[in-house]
C-alpha cells in the first residue's frame, strides 16, 4: 500500500491543482511543491527495504487482479535496484518545482499538472511488476514530456518533441511484441516475477532480446540511436532536462537490468561482442562531440551520452561488481549531470544566452555560482571523493576483470574519463575565467531559493563520493541475483583488490614450482596446482 501511495500521490496533486487553479500562480505554486515533498517524505519510508532477505528480493509489493481476462494484474514491488531510482525521482522532483518558480510565464498550471503527471508514469515504471502494467507506465510517461518539451520549450521545440516521441514509440513497439511472445510463452501471464522464474527458458531468446534491448537502448540512449537527445535537451525547459538526465533515460539502463539481463541471459551474453563496442564508441564520440560545442546545454547533453555509455559498459561485463557499478552511476548521473542543466537554467535566466563566448569572469562576479559550479563539474568528470568516481571505478575494475574480450574495450573507455576531464574543465575555464565583458558585470550571484535547490544534490553528490557503501549495500542482494541469471557472479569474475593479490601470488608460487621441479610428473603436479 506504501509504495501505491508514492506512485500516485502526484497523480492526486494532479486533481487538486485542476480544482484549484482559479485562485492564481501562488496556490498552484505551492500545492504543486507540497504534494512532490509530501511524496518523497513518504518514500523515505521505503528505505526500510531489507536488503537480507534474499529469499524476498522484491518487498513492499502489492498484488491486485486488473484484466483478469488476459492474466494481467497491477503488481508492484521494489527490490535494491528499483529503491534508489525511485528515491531519485521523488527527490529531484521538488527540487524542479522550485527551480521553476519564476520561469513559467504560461500555462503555470498546466506546467506543474505534466510536471506531477510525470512523476507518477516514472515511478510507476520502476516499480511495475506485470509486463503490461510496465508497458501502460512506460507510453504515459510520454504524454506529460511530451506537453513540457512541446508547449513550454524552445524555438525548435515542436521539431524536438516529435523526434523524441517517434523515436521512444518506435522502440515501444518493438517491446510491446516482445511482451506478447513472452505473456504466450509464460501460460498467459504477464507477471515478471513468473518469467524470472523461468530462468530463461524461452524460444526465440535472441529475438526477444533484441526486441527489448532496442527499445531501451533508444531511451539510454546508446550510440547510434542517441541523435534525438541533444535536439530534446537543448529544446525542453530548464526542469524538463533536469528530468530527462536525471530519470528518464535511466529508465532504458532499468529495463536493460530488469528484463533483458535476468530473462535473456545467453542472448545478453552472446550480445557482449557488439553491444560494448558500441558503449565505448557512445563514451568518445559523446565526449568528443561535447568538446567542440558551443552551447553549455548541448555540452552537458552530449556529456550524457558519454556517461551512460558507461553505465552500458557495466551492465554487459557481466559481473556482479561491474552491475552494481552501473546502478550506482545511474544515480551518480541523475545528482551530477541534473545538478549541471540546473546551474545552466540559472545562468540563463540572467544572461538569456548558453553560449559559451558569452561568457567570462563569472567567478568575480557570482563565487558563490562559480564554487558550485566547480564542484559539480568535479564530481561530473569523475574526482576521488565525489560521487563520480565511484560508480566509474567499479565499472571499469568490474569489465576489466571479467573476461578477456572486454579488456581491451575498456582500455579505451578509460580514455573518456581524460576527455570528460577536457571537455569539462575547459567549459569551466572559458566561463568562469577571463575578463567579464559589460553584460556579465551586473550579473547576482545565487539568491536563497536557488542555493536552497543547489544544496541538496551536493550533499549527495559528497556523501556518495566519502561513503559509498550506504547505497551500494541494498542494492548488492538484487545485483548478485542478476549476475547469478548471467551464470556469473562477482565473486568469480570480479575480485576485490584483494583477492587479485592473492591470485597472483598464487601464480607466483606456482610458476616457481616449475621452474624447480625438474621431473616430468613433478611439473605436471605443480600444473595441476
Amino acid at each position: 500500500m506504501l509504495l501505491s501511495i508514492v506512485i500516485f500521490l502526484p497523480l492526486l496533486g494532479v486533481i487538486a491543482i485542476a480544482l484549484l487553479r482559479g485562485l492564481g500562480a501562488p496556490t498552484i505554486k505551492w500545492v504543486a511543491l507540497l504534494i512532490s515533498l509530501l511524496t518523497f517524505a513518504i518514500s523515505i519510508g521505503l528505505y526500510t527495504y531489507d536488503a537480507t532477505a534474499t529469499d524476498d528480493l522484491f518487498q513492499l509489493d502489492q498484488k491486485l487482479n486488473w484484466i483478469p481476462g488476459i492474466g494481467a494484474s497491477y503488481h508492484i514491488g521494489i527490490d535494491g535496484i528499483s529503491l534508489w531510482l525511485v528515491l531519485l525521482t521523488t527527490f529531484l522532483t521538488p527540487l524542479c518545482i522550485l527551480a521553476a518558480w519564476n520561469s513559467v510565464e504560461k500555462g503555470l498550471s498546466g506546467f506543474m499538472m505534466s510536471l506531477l503527471a510525470l512523476e507518477t508514469g516514472m515511478l510507476g515504471v520502476f516499480c511495475a511488476l506485470d509486463l503490461l502494467l510496465f508497458f501502460v507506465f512506460w507510453e504515459a510517461m510520454l504524454i506529460p514530456m511530451y506537453f513540457l518539451i512541446g508547449i513550454w520549450g524552445g524555438e525548435r521545440r515542436i521539431y524536438a518533441t516529435i523526434k523524441f516521441v517517434l523515436y521512444t514509440m518506435a522502440g515501444s513497439a518493438l517491446m510491446l511484441v516482445g511482451i506478447l511472445a513472452l505473456y504466450f510463452q509464460n501460460g498467459d501471464s504477464f507477471d515478471l516475477v513468473q518469467l524470472l522464474a523461468a530462468e530463461g527458458s524461452f524460444t526465440h531468446a535472441n529475438y526477444l532480446f533484441l526486441a527489448f534491448f532496442i527499445a531501451f537502448a533508444i531511451k539510454v540512449p546508446l550510440f547510434p540511436f542517441h541523435t534525438w537527445l541533444p535536439d530534446a535537451h537543448v529544446e525542453a525547459p530548464t526542469v524538463g532536462s533536469v528530468i530527462l538526465a536525471g530519470v528518464l533515460l535511466k529508465m532504458g539502463t532499468y529495463g536493460i537490468v530488469r528484463f533483458c539481463l535476468p530473462l535473456f541471459p545467453q542472448a545478453a551474453a552472446d550480445a557482449t561482442s557488439w553491444v560494448v563496442p558500441l558503449a565505448v564508441i557512445g563514451i568518445i564520440y559523446g565526449a568528443l562531440v561535447a568538446m567542440v560545442q558551443p552551447d553549455l546545454k548541448k555540452l552537458v547533453a552530449y556529456s550524457s551520452v558519454s556517461h551512460l555509455g558507461f553505465v552500458v559498459l557495466g551492465l554487459f561485463s557481466q559481473s556482479g561488481t561491474g552491475i552494481q557499478g552501473s546502478v550506482l552511476q545511474m544515480i551518480n548521473h541523475g545528482l551530477s549531470t541534473g545538478a549541471l542543466f540546473l546551474l545552466v537554467g540559472m545562468i540563463y535566466e540572467r544572461r538569456h544566452s548558453r553560449m559559451i563566448v558569452d561568457f567570462g569572469g563569472l567567478a568575480k562576479k557570482m563565487p558563490i555560482f562559480a564554487t558550485i559550479f566547480l564542484i559539480v563539474t568535479l564530481s561530473s568528470i569523475g574526482l576521488p571523493g565525489l560521487n563520480g568516481f565511484v560508480g566509474e571505478f567499479k565499472i571499469l575494475l568490474g569489465s576489466f576483470v571479467a573476461n578477456a574480450f572486454s579488456r581491451w574495450y575498456v582500455v579505451f573507455a578509460t580514455s573518456g574519463v581524460i576527455l570528460a576531464a577536457v571537455y569539462m574543465l575547459w567549459m569551466y575555464q572559458r566561463v568562469m575565467f577571463g575578463t567579464p565583458d559589460n553584460t556579465n558585470e551586473s550579473l547576482p550571484d545565487l539568491n536563497t531559493r536557488e542555493l536552497t535547490v543547489l544544496l541538496p544534490i551536493l550533499v549527495f553528490i559528497v556523501w556518495i563520493g566519502v561513503y559509498p557503501n550506504t547505497f551500494l549495500d541494498p542494492m548488492k542482494p538484487s545485483i548478485d541475483a542478476v549476475a547469478a541469471e548471467v551464470k556469473v557472479g562477482e565473486e568469480d569474475t570480479a575480485p576485490e583488490v584483494g583477492q587479485l593479490i592473492n591470485r597472483e601470488e598464487s601464480r607466483d608460487t606456482v610458476v616457481l614450482e616449475i621452474e624447480t621441479a625438474k621431473p616430468e610428473n613433478d611439473v605436471e603436479e605443480a600444473l595441476t596446482k
